[in-house]
């Protein structure tokens, strides 16, 4: 196999990243990118090794992935993260979205593995999984083109305290919940972003909505944005009662009176209208806004109910003072997490690897994610010309964003393009050679 150069911001990240290791795995780094890149069909640990062409090392290569993830979850992510700030604006705030997701698995014997909840039962209603679950932290932004996306930084593989004791004791791994690895992916983003002056967002789902988050968010000083359930035991904010009428005792957190939000939504009075970017687009949404507290807040927070088709929905932030447009864009950008989870899967590959130890596993996972997000951050100044062609198939929109199936093949075009000619060197080639071997790259890839 003819040597392969990646692109000058690639090779200086995976340079950067291999500096990291040890030296006895550290010349496999590259190599492990470039089969992640090239690996077609089912994308196990072998499919890398052998399209990366390190093959002969493949007890180094699984013991590459179990160092990835027993030990540089962090400073990989960190190493990333800071060559994606260099490179995007955040925009007025820095945005993340936390998510879980499921990779299927086979077999007993896979570590960490159990039954999960499904999010997508399909048309089999299948209401459960038996696989890994993972809890991911990504970056929100939005791209000139291509508008939202989001960009995962790491993941956190959860496994259940009914499944631990069927990892040995000698690796067995303390049980955290996906509200602590939640938190700790707070946390570690808050470190990162101590030098900066923006202020720092999270969106959640329902399902992180919870105490324990909320307050992680505060005494980080993140503003946390979060879905809000139709029953959620909401009151009224107390009076401000002026000094020297302040009777003995601390003043009052939370109000007297229980607000309902199905009786506010269901009110025809009090709705405003305020135009946002949702969902690709500028849209405009009826909406109505109010304070109220909330006992897992510790206090007042901003309540958003907006009016869809299909019924209401109400979030809230713990920033009393976010606008409304900010709260409806953060919690609209969430889902830029499930169109990644469903690519890092489909695309990536992630969850296919068949590796049995949990933390070669969880070295793996995060692989896929990073490769995800080198894909992603080698695309963003790319014009879409530079990244689409979509001549081969007439009946595709023109004008659909380009996806990141169709930046991976940009990649590995790139790649293998310039790998052959510049084996073939300043000699001179023939026009019907040239167009031959450019469909033999474009199949390739």
């Amino acid at each position: 196999m003819f040597d392969i150069d990646l692109p000058a911001p690639l090779d200086d990240l995976v340079t950067t990243l291999a500096s990291l290791l040890d030296a006895r795995h550290a010349d496999l780094l590259e190599p492990l990118f470039l089969g992640t890149l090239l690996a077609h069909g089912r994308r196990t640990a072998t499919a890398w090794f052998r399209a990366g062409d390190c093959a002969e090392d493949f007890r180094r290569g699984y013991t590459l992935l179990g160092t990835l993830g027993r030990r540089h979850l962090d400073s990989f992510a960190s190493v990333l993260f800071r060559r994606l700030r260099d490179t995007i604006d955040p925009g007025r705030f820095w945005l993340f979205g936390i998510d879980d997701t499921p990779t299927q698995r086979y077999g007993p014997h896979v570590e960490g593995a159990g039954i999960h909840h499904n999010p997508t039962p399909g048309p089999a209603h299948q209401r459960f999984v038996y696989g890994h679950v993972w809890v991911t932290l990504d970056w929100i932004v939005r791209h000139p083109d291509c508008h939202t996306l989001a960009l995962p930084l790491r993941g956190e593989l959860y496994i259940r305290r009914a499944d631990l004791p069927n990892i040995d004791a000698d690796r067995r791994p303390e049980f955290h919940t996906k509200l602590e690895s939640a938190i700790a992916q707070i946390r570690w983003t808050a470190q990162c972003l101590r030098d900066s002056d923006q202020p720092i967002w999270f969106v959640v789902d329902g399902a992180y909505s919870k105490r324990p988050v909320i307050w992680a968010a505060q005494q980080e000083q993140v503003v946390l944005v979060g879905r809000l359930a139709h029953n959620a035991a909401l009151w009224d904010v107390p009076p401000v009662i002026p000094e020297g009428r302040r009777r003995r005792g601390r003043p009052r957190t939370y109000g007297r009176r229980r607000l309902s939000l199905a009786k506010r939504a269901g009110h025809s009075q009090g709705w405003q209208e305020v135009e946002c970017f949702q969902y690709q687009q500028q849209v405009t949404k009826r909406v109505k806004t109010f304070l109220a507290t909330w006992r897992p807040a510790g206090g007042v927070i901003r309540v958003v109910i907006v009016k869809e088709d299909d019924g209401w929905r109400a979030y809230f932030s713990i920033d009393p003072n976010a606008t409304v447009q900010d709260i409806l864009e953060s919690a609209a950008g969430r889902t830029a997490l499930e169109q990644t989870n469903k690519d890092v899967k489909e695309v990536e590959g992630a969850g296919q690897q068949q590796l049995r130890y949990w933390r070669a596993n969880e070295g793996a996972f995060n692989w896929c994610l990073w490769s995800y997000t080198a894909v992603e951050w080698w695309a963003w100044p790319k014009t879409f010309e530079e990244v689409v062609d979509r001549s081969h198939s007439p009946w595709d929109e023109t004008e659909r964003r380009a996806s990141h199936a169709e930046k991976r093949k940009a990649l590995q075009g790139e790649c293998l393009r310039e790998g052959f000619w510049q084996v073939w060197g300043d000699r001179p080639c023939a026009r019907e050679i040239r167009q031959l071997v450019e469909l033999l790259l474009e199949m390739a890839a």
